[in-house]
């Protein structure tokens, strides 16, 4: 008798949940959840995730009945309850060094492009000095708030290189190097190269070049790299280099304007400059104005990374592929964070001489002031 009391008992009990259930759907205070899914389906949690985030391993007629029910209930996963189950955030961070440069924004466009062509969010961690950086680089492996990191122009110790993957974390660098990570660079030596080398073709033989700073101990090759670059030109025409031709400063327009000023102001003024950046390039034309040298007559100027601005002023340049770098760096991303086990690559990018109105072959004369 009492067993058959419970019986009844808990089939009211059953009868009784279910009413209030569908009760509430129809009243829409109750969102169908996973275990809705899976009851009614009749397969497992497990199941469920699996063929709500794509994964392999579920029989082609388990996963249309699935989606099927899923479907038939409207269940709509929350992007929470997603990352819980799959332990992924569906974000990716991105570390870049003083990201409102012309430079990294266009970097960053291409980034921002490919996430949303792969629909993830993008984090983005600004570094702008030493302690920021390390901070980073020391934290980020202990988060769980980023599925992977797209580290921009910032070359990494081999320590933290290695901290990175023993915690797991997915990263690949652009713009800079490490044996131990995915690397994305670009030929900043044979596009210096090509730069100094087409001038030296027009002619001239006076040329001046503005370099970029060294910023904290970032270290940025890229500044060392261009410098080999011009090196390497004037050594295969037989020419001396001369260190006084040589003025850095800040990576911008005012840094190139007054490195220009010291170069042009000389009593033997150079008959060409070539700037490290383009923003740098902008700041020597506006020095030259300030002179009144004429460009290209009396001074041609070769910019370096292909930004809009070079194109807006008609500046010859070399064009970095700044926003393939981006683009192809979520991809690897992305690739090795769905198969982890496979190995750094060294991915090498090349860059594009641009001719405009900024050079011309030199005067016959020599320019003194």
């Amino acid at each position: 008798m009492l067993c058959s009391t419970i019986s009844v008992l808990l089939d009211l009990w059953k009868r009784f949940q279910t009413e209030q259930f569908n009760w509430k759907q129809r009243r829409g205070k109750m969102a169908t959840t996973i275990h809705d899914v899976a009851r009614a389906a009749e397969v497992g949690i497990g199941t469920v995730s699996r063929v709500i985030n794509n994964y392999p391993g579920v029989k082609p007629a388990t996963r249309e009945k699935v989606l099927a029910t899923i479907a038939q209930l409207n269940y709509k996963p929350n992007a929470l309850a997603r990352s819980m189950i799959s332990k992924r955030t569906n974000s990716i961070g991105v570390v870049v060094p003083f990201f409102t440069r012309p430079f990294n924004i266009e970097m960053l466009r291409g980034v921002e492009a490919e996430l949303a062509r792969v629909n993830k969010d993008l984090v983005i961690y600004n570094v702008d000095n030493d302690n920021k950086r390390d901070h980073y680089f020391s934290e980020l492996p202990m988060r769980d708030r980023v599925d992977g990191l797209l580290i921009l122009s910032l070359p990494i110790s081999d320590t933290y290189a290695q901290n990175f993957k023993q915690a797991g974390m997915q990263v690949v660098l652009v713009d800079s190097y490490s044996p131990y990570l995915t690397s994305l660079v670009v030929d900043n030596v044979t596009g210096s190269y090509h730069a100094v080398k087409f001038l030296l073709e027009q002619g001239h033989r006076s040329i001046g070049f503005v370099n970029g700073i060294t910023e904290g101990s970032f270290k940025f090759n890229q500044a060392n790299d261009r410098l080999i670059g011009l090196h390497r030109a004037f050594g295969d025409f037989g020419l001396p280099f001369e260190p006084e031709m040589v003025v850095t400063n800040e990576w911008n327009r005012q840094g190139g304007r007054e490195a220009a000023l010291k170069l042009l102001k000389r009593s033997y003024r150079p008959t060409a400059i070539f700037a490290a950046s383009d923003m740098q390039a902008v700041g020597v034309l506006e020095a030259a104005r300030a002179l009144d040298i004429q460009v290209p007559e009396e001074l041609s100027v070769m910019g370096y990374d292909g930004i809009e601005v070079s194109e807006l002023l008609g500046i010859s340049t070399i064009q970095q592929p700044m926003r393939q770098m981006g683009s192809s760096g979520i991809s690897k991303l992305i690739e090795h964070s769905e198969n982890p086990s496979k190995l750094p690559e060294l991915i090498r990018l090349d860059t594009t001489l641009i001719t405009r109105r900024t050079t011309a072959k030199p005067c016959a004369k020599d320019h003194h002031s």
